[in-house]
């Protein structure tokens, strides 16, 4: 269901490649290479001929249980658990609750990452935050006669046309124990529309996959000690609804949420890994998430709203923002504050409200 990128068959493939595969045998990651430097932000242009490993972007720096038990659609939040590993789920979002220490579990969440076929961009235990570099699931490509015979000879040949990377956040708990989040971000080569030849490619973002984070919480709740049926179990259950508004308060955009704090803060942590801010520290305690932002209309010269909505430029100094959760009683709302802890009511304000809205919907 995918194309030879190298050999013109990228329209076609990419069509057939809309779905994403969740079978349990069919993920089979292979590192982009060496990791990049942290500091190099994403580059979305022309994809190197050369080899199928070219990065199509830079790291992102940031500072008991029933089995099969039906889930009420309800409620606001399904949990589950087997023995000391739980996984909890909010509308589309899934994470687990380990009753281990966040020291405790960082060395075998990073064998875990490096098992799947990953390397780290990103290991820093201090802020509980773990990245893989850009990948490709290599189990995407067709298994034909062409393939088997000569594949492993020119094997650079083959490509899915996407990559992926994931995000790891340890959350440490009242208890003692860890929340454990897990994020998708995913880039796919698509032709350049301004070349009727269709030979050259750029590489653009493509949608988060909440169900390809959750295979990868299973096969982590795996590797923590829970077999491949309970593991299976766990995960599987009808979707939550959660509801997500943008609304205007004293003049200044936010994001309304059904959710109590708890909650709030979990969902909004978990958008901005998805949506690639580049998250530097965060304070629970007020609610605040710092961040650093790039505006997309400083840069004419490269199409795309996401393409630099939150990348950093040499030519285009970043610009800190927080991200201010509030809470009252089962209501919380989001909204962005300047460098100063301010209310923000610019338009940057407006594009960022709107794109955690999206994801939390």
């Amino acid at each position: 269901m995918n194309h030879f990128a190298r050999a013109g068959l990228l329209g076609l493939s990419m069509a057939l490649a809309a779905c994403t595969i969740m079978d349990g045998d069919k993920i089979d990651y292979k590192s982009a290479g060496k990791a990049p430097s942290l500091e190099i932000p994403p580059d979305l242009s022309q994809l190197s001929r050369d080899t199928r490993y070219a990065i199509p972007g830079g790291a992102v720096t940031a500072t008991s249980m029933q089995v099969g038990r039906a889930v009420d659609p309800s409620t606001a939040t399904a949990a589950t658990a087997i023995g000391d590993v739980r996984i909890e789920r909010d509308g589309n979002q899934r994470w687990l609750v380990v009753n281990r220490s966040a020291d405790q579990l960082w060395g075998p969440v990073r064998d875990f990452w490096q098992e799947n076929g990953f390397l780290l961009t990103l290991d820093q235990q201090n802020l509980g935050i773990m990245e893989t570099d850009w990948a490709e699931n290599r189990a995407k490509l067709p298994q034909d006669f062409i393939r088997n015979t000569i594949g492993k000879v020119f094997d650079s040949l083959y490509s899915t046309g996407e990559r992926d990377k994931f995000r790891t956040r340890l959350e440490r708990t009242p208890s003692g124990g860890t929340e454990v989040y897990i994020s998708h971000r995913g880039m796919v080569e698509v032709y350049t529309s301004e070349n009727s030849q269709k030979t050259d490619t750029r590489w653009q973002p493509r949608p988060t996959d909440p169900e390809l984070e959750a295979e990868f919480l299973r096969r982590l709740m795996v590797k923590l000690g829970v077999s491949q049926e309970q593991s299976k179990a766990l995960v599987a259950g009808g979707a939550v609804k959660a509801s997500a508004r943008v609304a205007t308060l004293n003049n200044q955009p936010v994001v309304q949420l059904d959710e109590d704090f708890d909650r709030a803060w979990r969902r909004v942590g978990l958008t901005l890994d998805r949506t690639g801010f580049t998250v530097e520290d965060r304070d629970r305690s007020q609610g605040t998430y710092f961040v650093r932002y790039v505006d997309p209309t400083t840069d004419k010269k490269e199409p795309g709203f996401f393409s630099k909505l939150f990348s950093s430029s040499p030519t285009t100094p970043p610009l800190k923002y927080r991200i201010k959760v509030q809470s009252q009683g089962n209501a919380s709302t989001v909204a962005v504050l300047n460098a100063t802890g301010a209310p923000e009511t610019s338009a940057n304000a407006q594009r960022i409200v709107q794109v955690i809205a999206d994801d939390l919907k």
